[in-house]
């Protein structure tokens, strides 16, 4: 549980609680698919942009630009997809759709902009059954059309539609926290990884224990039956899981209504990869991508630029929000039946512990 019992979670609990922030998922299921796009959108002037990359398999497209060092700072979406490599073109679909609104960084005359849309992608070719099913520029142009500002949708939608994480079944998640200065932070995370989100000896889900109050369910212990079963099918499935350098990996968004800077953001996805690393064991692997962008709206103006303590306590939240959120994907995630073989929910796959 957190330690600072005046945190508490936005009105829904995930990103969009960050005033202008609108998220949208494409989800392709069936038919040799099991993927999908997830679309974060900043305000129509952009948000000031982050990222951090840990893993040794990324696969990704305009980090290099969010470097504190260059000169552009705003970001006007993040495309979060599968399909690997080729899920980068996700990010084309949006930038079309985005430039003919007119959003984008201005290069010559009225409407000539060019929109910035940092990109990052999972490895879930082939999980649906087809290889060749995978995102594209219209499953990017798909999810960025239904971004709006309601509750994330979570589980197996959008990007996280064929993750799978240490064997289970993989999602989207998302949390929110309000400080007690009003500034709000949250983070939607897709969650692939190699490593496990739960613990193999006892079940326990990593990421329970930093719930806010009231935030996860009261799980109870793990049948020792329950765990064998697990044990036996994750043994079966070592060979078949194919992991080569960047076929994982965990992607995600951080946003915040703070006036930040570049090197901020940056900062703070970097302290959001610490907060992975408390819901995942193990993390940031040479099989895994793992990346997070982080885009501070700055919606609270000047009264939302931090000092040192605030910013503090704001990185302190966040890495929170990352684990939290990777928590409500497992627990939001549905078992799925591809043609290679079920990929099992924790649910299902501990029904035990939620027997009580």
């Amino acid at each position: 549980m957190t330690e600072n019992p005046a945190i508490r979670p936005g009105r829904s609990n995930s990103l969009t609680d960050v005033d202008g922030i609108r998220v949208g998922h494409a989800t392709r299921i069936g038919d040799g698919w099991l993927t999908g796009t997830t679309v974060v959108l900043a305000p129509d002037g952009g948000a000031v942009g982050g990222v951090d990359v840990r893993g040794g398999g990324p696969g990704t497209r305009e980090t290099d630009l969010l470097d504190p060092r260059n000169m552009v700072d705003r970001v006007h979406a993040v495309v979060l997809s599968g399909g690997s490599a080729f899920g980068l073109a996700a990010a084309d679909g949006v930038m079309v759709r985005l430039a003919s609104a007119g959003v984008g960084f201005p290069v010559g005359g009225p409407g000539e902009v060019v929109p910035i849309v940092p990109a990052a992608v999972i490895f879930d070719l082939g999980r649906g059954g087809s290889f060749g099913k995978r995102p594209d520029a219209a499953m990017g142009n798909d999810a960025l059309v239904v971004a709006n500002v309601g509750p994330v949708q979570q589980g197996c939608v959008g990007a996280g539609t064929g993750a799978r994480a240490g064997g289970l079944k993989g999602g989207v998640g998302s949390a929110s926290a309000v400080l007690p200065d009003g500034t709000t932070v949250a983070a939607l995370i897709v969650v692939n990884a190699v490593g496990s989100c739960v613990d193999p000896l006892t079940g326990e889900l990593y990421a329970a224990r930093f719930g806010l109050p009231g935030e996860f369910p009261s799980l109870g212990s793990v049948s020792e039956a329950d765990l064998a079963a697990a044990r036996e099918r994750a043994a079966a499935a070592g060979p078949g899981l194919g992991l080569g350098p960047g076929l994982a990996t965990t992607i995600g968004v951080i946003a915040t209504d703070a006036t930040l800077t570049k090197a901020q953001c940056a900062k703070v996805s970097g302290i959001g990869h610490d907060g992975m690393a408390r819901a995942i064991r193990p993390v940031h692997t040479m099989f895994d991508g793992d990346t997070l962008f982080t885009l501070a709206s700055g919606a609270r103006g000047a009264a939302g630029a931090p000092d040192p303590l605030a910013f503090h306590a704001l990185l302190d939240a966040a890495g929170d929000c990352v684990t939290r959120a990777i928590g409500h994907a497992m627990l939001s995630a549905t078992t799925v039946t591809p043609p290679a073989g079920e990929i099992r929910c924790l649910r299902d796959a501990f029904p035990s512990a939620f027997a009580h």
